[in-house]
């Protein structure tokens, strides 16, 4: 009976970590919502990210370069410290580009 309640809560534990999206608490866009430009750099990078990779962006044009910034931490082993170097790098341009939009992360 005990080795049922422990397989039990080790599946529900398994299953709500699996279903967890992403760890940090930062703010999310869909691939849909990037500019052209942007969206040409995902279909990219894609091909070499895993589970861990993460991108993030931010833009105030659809299509001047210079308002948009990108950053995808791609060979990366734990998941949160992609999300955190793609933000960090991310912020860092946006900064010096002066972007007005902040910085978030990308989902499928």
């Amino acid at each position: 009976m005990h080795l049922l309640k422990y397989l039990v809560c080790a599946l529900a534990l398994i299953g709500f970590t699996v279903s967890a999206k992403p760890i940090g608490q930062y703010p999310v866009m869909q691939v849909s919502e990037l500019p052209d430009p942007l969206r040409s750099q995902w279909k990219i990078v894609k091909p070499e990210m895993t589970k861990m990779s993460h991108c993030a962006a931010a833009f105030d044009s659809h299509t001047d370069g210079e308002k948009m910034a990108w950053h995808c931490s791609i060979y990366i082993k734990m998941s949160a410290e992609g999300e955190r170097r793609a933000m960090h790098s991310c912020e860092e341009k946006r900064v010096a580009k002066g972007i007005k939009m902040p910085c978030k992360l990308i989902e499928e």
